[in-house]
């Protein structure tokens, strides 16, 4: 039987606010503020110790390995690892902050997903995404593409790489699954931007396409809906900072898409049982709707089958959106609202679904190593505290100390979980 799995990104020892995410607003009004990766860290590991308490199964991904001095010396810094980092440093102080990036934290962007029932060879499809549109996350997808193959080696799994760049591809942010439970068929819905605003658009409709193509979606159960500009110009730089959809619940804002009308349409035509929760501007701003992450929550489905939302702290503090919450939750579709701290994340643009990866599969065909369990987070936070800086300011960047930490970080973490 499928299972939801959710697979956190574990966040990285090099975790920092250099704001290099155009159209993000969170990360750009954090530039130069000093970071906490090891409370990051250990946020991110709490959240996942919650929706294991709620009876789901929770997997990792790893921290990617930073400074990136394979992709400096591509750009032609030559030497040993410290001299590469030390000219890059000298020469291009923001080039450097993009070798550094941890943004690989934010697993919902590691690759598209589409579960078995919805494929023609009934295998699990999974697409590294390129995200060629922003630099510091543009050199991720071969080792994405690497740890996809090692965690999803069963062959019940079809790991494809990345699209090539020039079809932005920005991974699961961008897609949406209804499906009346995880194990039976869906509907897929991608959606896609379009450039003219003032921030870019992330998400092209070729490289939704293509990626539908080659998961062999049924063409006549695969949606494609345009994110609203007016989304994206507030910050909304992916979909599901506005959006988010699981089992038949599709909970949006009202301004989330540029034709609401025609894909709730297109959704009651395919699957009549769908349920479509929106939030009026009225009700909640669109500009608190992305200032406090409210649909960029983890929507979950629980064992008893009634839905959880998994919200960041700022949800309580932002009064519109406490107040439809006290209002609504417990009284629709969704049952239960669980608040998590997750502030080091989200002052760099990214919640709790930002954090994760939703993967429907049987949990005895993913390699063991990268399923949490309690003996291992406890493992995890013991390695945390002892290999992870407490802060990091922008002029450490350029300091070899962090470099080696970050060096000895991950040795530390492959040689407890035998990788």
């Amino acid at each position: 039987m499928l299972q939801e799995i959710n697979f956190d990104g574990l966040i990285g020892p090099t975790h920092n606010y250099a704001a290099l995410s155009l159209g993000n607003i969170a990360s750009q009004s954090n530039a130069g503020a000093t970071s906490r990766p090891r409370e990051a860290a250990l946020q991110g590991l709490a959240k996942m110790r919650f929706v294991m308490s709620l009876g789901l199964p929770q997997g990792y991904l790893l921290p990617l390995d930073r400074p990136a001095t394979g992709w400096l010396r591509s750009l032609g810094f030559t030497g040993d690892d410290d001299a590469v980092c030390a000219a890059a440093h000298a020469a291009d102080p923001r080039l450097f902050a993009q070798a550094c990036s941890a943004s690989s934290m934010w697993t919902a962007n590691a690759a598209t997903v589409s579960p078995a029932p919805d494929t023609r060879d009934r295998r699990t499809h999974l697409s590294a995404a390129n995200l060629a549109r922003m630099v510091h996350r543009s050199h991720e997808h071969t080792e994405t593409e690497a740890m996809l193959r090692r965690v999803f080696a069963h062959p019940h799994f079809a790991v494809h790489p990345a699209l090539p760049a020039a079809f932005g591809d920005e991974g699961a942010a961008n897609h949406m699954r209804l499906a009346p439970a995880h194990h039976l068929p869906g509907l897929e819905i991608f959606v896609y931007g379009e450039d003219g605003g003032r921030f870019p658009a992330r998400q092209s409709r070729r490289a939704s396409e293509a990626i539908a193509r080659r998961h062999q979606l049924d063409p006549a159960r695969t949606l494609f809906a345009q994110q609203s500009p007016e989304a994206i110009d507030a910050g909304a730089f992916h979909n599901d900072v506005v959006a988010v959809a699981n089992g038949p619940l599709l909970f949006a804002h009202a301004r989330a898409f540029a034709d609401p009308q025609a894909l709730r349409a297109d959704i009651a035509r395919l699957m009549p049982d769908a349920v479509w929760l929106e939030v009026s501007d009225a009700e909640i701003p669109l500009a608190d709707a992305v200032s406090s992450y409210l649909f960029n929550s983890q929507l979950l489905t629980r064992p008893d089958g009634t839905h959880a939302l998994i919200v960041p702290h700022e949800c309580q503090t932002t009064p519109s959106v406490k107040a439809w919450l006290d209002l609504n939750i417990g009284h629709g579709p969704i049952a239960r609202v669980h608040v998590v701290n997750v502030r080091e994340s989200m002052r760099n643009g990214g919640g709790p679904a930002c954090l994760r990866l939703r993967v429907a599969a049987a949990p005895h065909t993913i390699d063991p190593r990268f399923l949490l369990t309690d003996a291992r987070a406890d493992a995890l936070e013991a390695l945390i505290e002892t290999h992870w800086p407490e802060a990091i300011t922008p002029a450490d960047l350029g300091h070899p100390d962090l470099w080696h930490h970050a060096r000895a970080a991950r040795a530390a973490l492959h040689q407890l979980l035998g990788l």
